[in-house]
C-alpha cells in the first residue's frame, strides 16, 4: 500500500528556509538538501511507520543533513502529513509551539 503525502504550510516553509540557508553556504548545496528531503519523503510513501517519537509524531532523519522530518499518519485515508522539517539542534519547545 502506498501512502499519499500532504504538507503543512509550515513544513514547506521549513524546507525553503533550509534550502536558502544552504545555498548561501555553498552553490548547489540547497539543491542537494532538497533532493535528500524528497528521497526521505518518497520513502515515507512506502514505509510510513518509522520511529514514533512522541504524541504519535514520527521522525525521519534526512541523510547527510542535520534535519528531521516530523510527520503524522492518517491511516484511514492512507496519508502521511509532513508537519515540520527541523534542524536537530532545536529543542523540543520549538515543536511544542507548532504542535497540532
Amino acid at each position: 500500500m502506498s501512502f499519499q503525502i500532504k504538507f503543512e504550510s509550515e513544513a514547506r516553509l521549513d524546507i525553503q528556509e533550509a534550502i536558502n540557508w544552504y545555498n548561501q553556504q555553498q552553490k548547489e548545496l540547497g539543491k542537494k538538501f532538497y533532493l535528500a528531503v524528497h528521497r526521505q519523503i518518497d520513502h515515507l510513501t512506502k514505509h510510513p511507520y518509522f520511529e514514533i517519537r512522541y504524541d504519535n509524531v514520527g521522525c525521519l532523519p534526512i541523510e547527510k543533513f542535520p534535519f528531521m522530518i516530523h510527520f503524522t499518519i492518517d491511516e484511514s485515508k492512507s496519508i502521511v502529513i509532513i508537519r515540520a522539517v527541523f534542524h536537530t539542534s532545536l529543542d523540543s519547545d520549538h515543536w511544542v509551539k507548532r504542535k497540532i
